[in-house]
């Protein structure tokens, strides 16, 4: 005797477009990438003074600042420091080993209690290669920095150093981003800011005596920049 089929039903079949959806990767989240842990990335955690990395060793990672302030410098022979920059919330450093170098050419130091994202060298240049997000970010940012740098050079050649310390204190204070309350967080002391100005800690103290007398500065739980500081800067 013939055996009776079975009745399934009807047969759904796939089609290829979902085929390649369920295949397609998942969207990259560049804000959770950045404040999160994770394959070839780990939080540091890092206590005012200390050291994030030393001149001379390996440059094998990039770093990402996630909250407080870190100092960037060079020490020469003799032990001289020379700052090149204070870098806060939402800045990369430490770059070099993408651009060949195989030690670091500077130091980095924590100005405050500083959280950092530590990514490796070779998840950052594929991460740079498939998230067009993130290198978007990322080259903005070494280009704003390397804006900067040219205009610190601009302003240690031609401007007082009354002058160049009412801009340091302007550029610290994130003054002219949006949505930025012109306050300074960051415990920088008048040694650092003496060292990026390039003058000496009386001639700071001096001057940001002054500029509080005129109500450019207050103290208040920090250091807060009225942009009336400005006027500083532009007068000749």
């Amino acid at each position: 005797m013939a055996k009776m089929a079975r009745n399934i039903g009807p047969v759904t079949k796939i089609s290829p477009t979902f085929k390649s959806a369920r295949k397609k990767k998942a969207a990259f989240d560049l804000q959770s990438f950045l404040e999160t842990s994770g394959f070839a990335r780990q939080i540091l955690e890092c206590r005012r003074k200390e050291k994030v990395f030393t001149q001379g060793e390996p440059s094998n990672s990039v770093f990402y600042i996630q909250n407080g302030g870190v100092k960037l410098s060079v020490v020469n022979k003799l032990g001289k420091e020379a700052v090149l920059a204070i870098l806060g919330p939402g800045d990369f450093f430490g770059e070099g080993g993408l651009a060949g170098q195989p030690v670091r050419v500077g130091a980095a130091t924590a100005i405050t209690h500083t959280t950092l994202l530590v990514i490796g060298i070779k998840e950052m240049i594929h991460v740079l290669h498939t998230e067009h997000a993130f290198s978007d970010r990322f080259l903005t940012q070494m280009l704003s920095r390397n804006i900067r740098i040219e205009e610190d050079l601009v302003d240690q050649l031609f401007n007082s150093s009354e002058k160049r310390l009412a801009r340091t204190l302007l550029l610290l204070a994130q003054y002219g981003k949006k949505d930025t309350p012109h306050s300074l967080n960051l415990k920088v002391s008048q040694e650092t800011l003496a060292e990026m100005v390039g003058t000496t800690r009386s001639r700071i103290n001096f001057f940001m005596n002054k500029f509080r007398k005129q109500g450019f500065i207050r103290y208040n739980g920090g250091l807060h920049v009225d942009p009336s500081l400005l006027k500083v800067v532009l007068n000749d």
